[in-house]
């Protein structure tokens, strides 16, 4: 039997989003997963308070960080991959999707020349199939795109990590609607999530409760998925999802933080520039999303 990684996870309701710490028992090395900045859209102000609950849980357990992880660039909360690169010395990575999203927002924020679109922003972008060591764990990447073209699965042992790809079972599975986007993607993606085996535990990265359930849930597994998802289990069509799919977007609000999560979310976590007072901003572009 293989190494058994040890699983934290760390619920911001304010966003609705999971973040993980997964660890290697034997040697204490550890990747943050999703990580959260919190950002008050009213004031404009950042805090740091998610992830010191992270740095505080690292110390305790007496772990190492080596990875800082990002599934897809999240347009509904600010990364603190950066916040937390600095204090740890981790690498942030993602999916090599991610130059397909900048050369999107580059234009949609009209960021100009002195934006790269390459992903150099990030210490290392991940391709389908690759596998990176975590101690003596193997973290296994694949492409899961359709949400938006640069999201990917973790693979570790039995348990994976989906980002926004599904949710729980009685919640269905992402929408395609941002730029990218693309429910025949999707589904093709999904339904390659739930090749793997039966067993294999599935990590959320968020959830709202759906109608009916009263206690946040983020964990559930392929044989739950494949029987019991309202969008997506054993026996719905490509066709019938693609239209399921394109109907309910159409019914959708636009995330309340993506205008700013995606201008720092594709910088790895990091502001813009200052400026010459010394202040970053964020810009908001009229009549666009």
């Amino acid at each position: 039997m293989g190494i058994v990684p040890k699983i934290t996870a760390f619920f911001d309701e304010t966003t609705f989003t999971v973040s993980y710490v997964i660890s290697d028992p034997g040697t204490g090395k550890a990747a943050l997963l999703d990580t959260v900045l919190d950002f008050d859209a009213n004031s404009g102000c950042t805090s740091t308070k998610s992830a010191e609950a992270l740095l505080a849980y690292l110390e305790a357990e007496k772990l190492s960080a080596e990875w800082i992880l990002e599934t897809h660039a999240h347009a509904d909360h600010l990364s603190a991959a950066h916040y937390l690169k600095e204090k740890l010395g981790a690498k942030v990575c993602i999916g090599r999707g991610i130059t397909q999203v900048q050369q999107v927002f580059a234009g949609i924020f009209n960021l100009g020349e002195g934006f790269a679109c390459d992903g150099t922003q990030f210490d290392h972008l991940f391709e389908d199939g690759q596998t990176i060591a975590l101690g003596d764990l193997r973290i296994h990447i694949m492409a899961t795109p359709g949400h938006t073209p640069g999201c990917i699965t973790y693979c570790v042992g039995k348990n994976a990590f989906v980002g926004d790809t599904l949710f729980m079972p009685d919640f269905g599975t992402a929408r395609t609607d941002f730029p990218g986007g693309d429910a025949k993607t999707l589904y093709h993606s999904i339904r390659r999530i739930l090749a793997l085996p039966e067993e294999t535990t599935l990590y959320m990265c968020h959830d709202y409760k759906a109608p009916g359930r009263d206690d946040f849930a983020w964990v559930t597994s392929v044989a739950e998925q494949r029987e019991k998802n309202v969008h997506i289990h054993d026996g719905i069509t490509m066709d019938e999802f693609v239209a399921m799919r394109t109907a309910k977007d159409k019914t959708l609000c636009v995330p309340r933080l993506i205008l700013p999560a995606i201008q720092i979310n594709i910088r790895a976590g990091a502001m813009p520039e200052a400026e010459d007072n010394g202040r970053s901003y964020l810009k908001l572009p009229l009549n666009t999303i």
